[in-house]
This record gives C-alpha cells, sequence and structure tokens, in this order.
C-alpha cells in the first residue's frame, strides 16, 4: 500500500500455531490504510511458511523480512522501522489479536491530541480457557511513573514515527532483551515525548504455560538495569533505586509462588475492568 496512514511493526518466532490468528486480526481492523511488516527471527518451526501464505495473498500490504539467526525482538524490529513509510507505527505480536476497533481508537487520539506520541491500551491476557486477567496503566503516565515499571504495554503500542526516529528505535543490547520497550519509553520521555493510555481492553496478550516458561532470572535483571536507568535519566528521586532491586527479589522466588501471585494479580485487575464497565 502507498503512503498507508499505519505501519504495523511485527517480529515474528516460533509461532507458526498462532500467527493466523494475529493477522487475521489486522485484517480484520475497521480501519483499513495500513501496511503490515512482518520479520522472521530465525525460527524453527513453520512461522515463515505461514506467513509467506499471507504475503501472497495480500502482496501490496505486507511486507516479510526474514534474520540469518535469532537476533532478538530489539534488533527485529528495528529492521521493520526501516522499511516503514507510515506516520504512526503499530506494534503486533505473532501469538496475540487485536480487537478491531484497535486502529481506529488509537489513530483518532494521536490525530487529536498533538501533545500526545504514545497510545497504548489496557491489556487482557488469555489462554485455551478464554480471557483471565487484564492490565492497566495510568492514562497519562508521569515520569514518577516509570519507577513501577514500563508505563505503557507494549505491544497494544501505536507511536508517531517522528518520535521513534528521534530516539533511534530500540536499542540493541542484550541487557535490554524483554525490556527494550521500557528503555524505548524513558528515551522517548527524555526528549520530551509523552504517552497516554486508553482505558478499554482493546488488545488480548496470549499468556499461558509456554508464557510463564520465558519468564527467565537474566531479564528481571535486565528490568532492574532499565529501572535503575530510569531513574538516572528521568531525574527521579534517588530513593527510586529502591524500586529498581523489586525485579531481581521476584526473579528470586519460587516459581509456584510466582505465577500464583502473577495470575492472581492480572484477574484482581480483570474484575475491576468488568465492575468499572458495569457502572
Amino acid at each position: 500500500m502507498k503512503n498507508p496512514e499505519i505501519s504495523v511493526i511485527m517480529g515474528i518466532y516460533n509461532c507458526a500455531d498462532t500467527l493466523s490468528e494475529a493477522i487475521e486480526s489486522v485484517l480484520g481492523q475497521t480501519m483499513s490504510e495500513w501496511e503490515l511488516i512482518m520479520c522472521e527471527d530465525g525460527s524453527s518451526d513453520a512461522t515463515s511458511e505461514v506467513a509467506e501464505f499471507y504475503i501472497k495473498k495480500y502482496p501490496e500490504r505486507m511486507v516479510l523480512l526474514k534474520n540469518k539467526e535469532n537476533r532478538g525482538l530489539n534488533y527485529t524490529l528495528n529492521r521493520c522501522l526501516k522499511m516503514a513509510t507510515g506516520k504512526y507505527i503499530a506494534r503486533m505480536d505473532g501469538d496475540d489479536i487485536c480487537l478491531p476497533e484497535r486502529f481506529a481508537v488509537e489513530y483518532e487520539i494521536l490525530e487529536k491530541e498533538k501533545a500526545i506520541s504514545i497510545v497504548s491500551t489496557d491489556m487482557g491476557y488469555f489462554d485455551e480457557t478464554g480471557i483471565w486477567g487484564n492490565i492497566s496503566h495510568p492514562e497519562y503516565p508521569k515520569k514518577e511513573d516509570f519507577l513501577h515499571g514500563s508505563p505503557f504495554c507494549h505491544a497494544p503500542c501505536m507511536v508517531r514515527k517522528e518520535a521513534y526516529d528521534a530516539v533511534k528505535g530500540y536499542t540493541e543490547k542484550k541487557r535490554l532483551l524483554r525490556v527494550e520497550d521500557y528503555h524505548l519509553w524513558i528515551k522517548m520521555y527524555e526528549v520530551g515525548y509523552r504517552g497516554k493510555n486508553i482505558p478499554k481492553q482493546l488488545y488480548l496478550m496470549r499468556d499461558d504455560k509456554a508464557a510463564y516458561k520465558r519468564r527467565k532470572f537474566r531479564y528481571r535483571v535486565n528490568e532492574a538495569y532499565v529501572r535503575g536507568m530510569a531513574v538516572r535519566k528521568l531525574g527521579l528521586p534517588i530513593s527510586g533505586y529502591l524500586y529498581a532491586i523489586q525485579p531481581i527479589i521476584i526473579g528470586i522466588l519460587p516459581k509456584v509462588v510466582y505465577d500464583y501471585f502473577h495470575k492472581r494479580k492480572l484477574e484482581s485487575n480483570s474484575k475491576k475492568n468488568n465492575v468499572c464497565k458495569n457502572k
């Protein structure tokens, strides 16, 4: 598609069983002025074959890039960004689902609120039993909100391309794997860009037993590192370093204990979300 309003960037890795559902949710958007740029990151399953099926079917609006080996999400998304031609960049993952109105709602906010460069939404968690949890963040995150972790859900976000360009995209360091988005927002806030969260569940993240297995201790260390960076880069109180060690503490908890509290927290958020909807 020539001159699309939105470029959707998707790093895909070992998601052959779920990729079709993810792409179909993009095809089902009420707003159609988009292009989809996928980058296959050295998968060992049939992810490439699934992506190629859609590329052949929609060659005018989809692009497939391939890494020679697994390089990680930050490198992979930067490759997508280099190909993006839209004025807004939307994220999407190969095992998730976005609701039909997601692009239209995010696009309208970016068009109307010129002071906003990052838009994200509440995000539901689902598995084979259905939607079981929800995560939300402050509507207009302040610098202080970075003390508690990333103030935006990464996968549902839509961002002005100029903001990505201003900070040169994602930083490609191993210490930032799994927290590349958190670091990205810090860089954007440091130079003056601001964001908004939509208090509505417009994106669903697949979170099952396989997802739990990916939560490795080294990623907790990475998060602690970036939390400390937020204190320095955003001029937060030195007491903020106390928050930086929280991911380490969580990381040394027995897996069964962490899984219990993680799921309980998201289930609690989901119940609160439903109460608000019913008022």
